[in-house]
């Protein structure tokens, strides 16, 4: 799931910087050369992974961009107040599209937050969760409690299929609490998720039709962020596992009032069936948001274990067996939500750069090369 409050928290300190403007902005004709140049600055000199980089929106948050199967769309959830959105909800878009000066289709219903909107394998459907049934308005979304960053966990979250028009065509969660965070298997057969149907956080696998819902993790703590690998017969997720009694007294009671605190979070490694269950991660502070690297051999995920003060975030590589850890973007801001094409040729992924040290989120595709 993606918690835009985490982005804007991850760069409040740099939002007293200059928002300062190109000249080239302000130009009616720009030559090619020029805008080559634009281009190519978006990308840090250390960040060898990407051969180009196209900035795809411009204001408010924007996150979790999911390629159709096909790769010739993607669906992304924002807030930009913009486009006449209180809080998220989805928006389509084609691969070459850019957002600088119009506005995407919305394929949600306007209504409550919705979030993990995800293709499904016809290219015509996608999934999503939204809290629409329970409220029309944006629920409140609490930042912190005690002193502590926190999440709110709605249990008004079910998911839904809709079509590209943003029809609702079919329910598959109607359990009380929460049923969020949806993705679906590159083999177009299952669906991952997170429920707190059994009283904790947990990941499940349900058919595209919502049938056969089975429990893939058991044990106490926040599972969540699951995707599975290209092959379909593995999945990667973030784990909040909470380990002293105080740890464990303080997640369940945060539970309990519908509310994570996601600061401290590794990933974890599984077969489809939850078999197989192993830590990949031991970094410290917040490791998440992972997605499998083409060839199956890696996950790309974002993490600031690397920082002292929660920031920056940056995306990083590191092999399923644990070895080879390698960061991959050199912000000093916020680099998550990375997710490649079924090709492997793209990453999508979000980011505060070029945001004119304001707290927007942005959108971007890179051409990447390993």
């Amino acid at each position: 799931m993606k918690y835009l409050p985490f982005l804007i928290f991850s760069v409040l300190v740099f939002s007293c910087k200059n928002d300062t403007k190109t000249t080239s902005e302000s130009k009616t004709e720009v030559p090619t050369e020029t805008v080559q140049t634009t281009k190519d600055s978006l990308i840090y000199p250390e960040e060898t992974h990407f051969k180009s980089i196209r900035q795809v929106t411009f204001g408010g948050d924007n996150a979790e961009a999911y390629w159709s199967f096909d790769d010739k769309q993607l669906v992304f959830q924002s807030n930009n107040k913009a486009w006449n959105v209180g809080c998220d909800q989805m928006f389509l878009m084609n691969a070459d599209d850019t957002f600088k000066n119009s506005m995407p289709p919305m394929i949600s219903t306007g209504k409550g937050r919705t979030t993990c909107a995800y293709f499904l394998p016809d290219n015509k459907h996608i999934i999503y969760a939204s809290t629409h049934l329970k409220q029309e308005e944006c629920p409140e979304t609490p930042l912190r409690k005690n002193g502590k960053y926190i999440w709110p966990i709605y249990d008004s979250y079910d998911i839904f299929v809709a079509d590209l028009e943003g029809n609702i065509v079919k329910q598959l969660t109607n359990e009380i609490g929460y049923d969020a965070e949806p993705t679906v298997s590159p083999k177009g057969d299952k669906i991952v998720f997170t429920s707190t149907r059994s009283g904790d956080l947990e990941l499940y696998t349900m058919n595209i039709d919502g049938s056969d819902v089975k429990q893939i993790t058991d044990e106490l703590g926040y599972d969540g962020g699951a995707f599975f690998s290209p092959d379909g017969t593995k999945l990667i997720f973030r784990s909040s596992r909470p380990k002293t009694e105080q740890e464990i007294k303080e997640y369940k009671d945060l539970l309990a009032e519908g509310l994570v605190e996601p600061t401290e979070m590794e990933l974890y490694i599984c077969n489809a069936d939850g078999s197989d269950l192993r830590q990949l991660t031991d970094l410290g502070n917040a490791n998440w948001s992972p997605f499998f690297h083409p060839s199956g051999n890696k996950v790309l995920f974002s993490s600031n274990f690397e920082a002292e003060r929660g920031f920056p975030f940056n995306l990083y590589l590191i092999d399923i067996d644990g070895k080879n850890l390698e960061r991959v973007t050199h912000g000093e801001t916020f680099d998550a939500f990375p997710v490649f094409s079924n090709d492997g040729k793209y990453l999508a992924f979000s980011s505060n750069r070029n945001n004119g040290g304001g707290r927007d989120t942005n959108l971007f595709i890179a051409e990447w090369q390993d």
